[in-house]
């Protein structure tokens, strides 16, 4: 972090270069394939769009040529990218595919995946330049140091895990009133913003614990549908960066596991099961899903899982369930009404730094991109997390 006194900012060069000025070896081949991914673009469309052919794409994706000076212009035009975003020189965390949890693997298509994670870059290139100027909350996930989970004393078990961190964050054994925010006072990087714009809907959670700070990126659909579920998908890729350093994407198992740790995180078996119904009861679900803050499904099965339904009668509830939710009943809630759970950590330290002298140009400049973009990875925010200026 930089010393530096409040309103003092080194900005990278401004944004408006034209295409010769990235000519002798300064264009960044790994920019392009990060500006394509994120337009949500194939090779052969950006070839066809600027009027080369995809093997030329490839070879400047791949650094064995570079483009020309019209072609970097025309690129930046049809990527929606400054032209100084293909410049080499800035801080630049690479991310495979393979680096991040997919909670709905096969319902993501390779090309949203590939923007995700082009999209989590971007965020770790964001909190970076903020934490020059604001110091974030330490990092507070057992075992994570700098972009790896090392193996420790900490319970591997989802359970245990759960419980263990319940300690170690000092919750106690009730209710997490703020899921989200609590994830963020800890250090970890939510965020909640439709980055795939209509396709959002195909991308479901992710995170990666493969930058130094970890990072879970939560989707606006799943949160203005249903709270409840928004805080047990926060939950799920907690899950996933404590308990499984080595990504596996989709693998069921370890989608399993992290399902059980955030329901043990959410809902811990030793105070959940004295309040479960000895039979099914939806009023008392009901209550007890506002009072937990967990959706009227997981406490299903909860239920379940302590015996206190069987296989048939779990099956049954459910129809149940979907019968009543479409007479009116056990409607679900938009995030908007429970400000606790939208990200806030990067717009409020966006906030402070700006009261201190940096404006949204300036740090659109350093991080060579547009306005819009920019707003877009701020997201939404409300209430302040705890931060300090450096």
């Amino acid at each position: 972090m930089s010393n530096r006194e409040p309103g003092q900012l080194r900005l990278l060069p401004d944004t408006d270069l034209a295409g010769d000025e990235l000519a002798g070896g300064a264009f960044d081949s790994a920019r392009l394939t990060q500006a394509r991914r994120l337009a949500g673009m194939t090779k052969k469309s950006v070839a066809d769009q600027i009027g080369v052919s995809a093997v030329a794409v490839g070879q400047w994706e791949a650094g064995t040529a570079n483009p020309r000076p019209d072609n970097i212009d025309s690129l930046a035009r049809v990527l929606d990218i400054p032209v100084a975003f293909l410049a080499a020189g800035r801080p630049y965390a690479r991310l495979d595919a393979a680096d991040a949890h997919f909670r709905s693997l096969r319902r993501t298509p390779v090309s949203q995946r590939d923007k995700a994670i082009s999209f989590s870059e971007q965020i770790w290139e964001l909190t970076y330049a903020l934490e020059k100027r604001v110091r974030f909350p330490a990092v507070d996930l057992p075992g994570f140091s700098a972009g790896e989970v090392r193996q420790t004393d900490f319970p591997i078990d989802p359970v245990g895990a759960a419980q263990a961190l319940r300690r170690q964050w000092e919750l106690g054994a009730d209710r997490i009133p703020r899921m989200v925010r609590t994830m963020e006072q800890h250090g970890i990087i939510v965020t909640l913003v439709p980055f795939a714009g209509s396709a959002t809907a195909t991308v479901d959670a992710f995170s990666t614990s493969k930058l130094p700070r970890p990072i879970v990126v939560l989707t606006p659909d799943r949160a203005e549908a249903d709270v409840y579920r928004h805080r047990f998908s926060a939950a799920h890729e907690l899950g996933h960066l404590l308990l499984h350093s080595d990504c596996v994407p989709g693998d069921t198992q370890q989608e399993r596991e992290a399902d059980e740790f955030a329901a043990e995180f959410l809902t811990p078996r030793a105070e959940i099961t004295p309040l479960l119904p000895p039979r099914l009861d939806f009023k008392k679900l009901g209550e007890l899903s506002t009072q937990w803050g967990v959706s009227v499904d997981s406490l299903l099965r909860r239920c379940k899982e302590v015996g206190a339904v069987s296989d048939a009668t779990y099956r049954r509830a459910h129809q149940r369930l979907a019968t009543l939710r479409a007479s009116g009943l056990f409607i679900r809630e938009s995030v908007q009404g429970y400000p606790g759970e939208v990200p806030a950590l990067l717009r409020s330290a966006f906030e402070m730094a700006e009261q201190n002298g940096l404006s949204f140009k300036e740090l659109a400049a350093e991080l060579r991109i547009t306005l819009p973009r920019l707003r877009l990875l701020l997201g939404q925010g409300d209430t302040r997390p705890e931060l300090t200026l450096v």
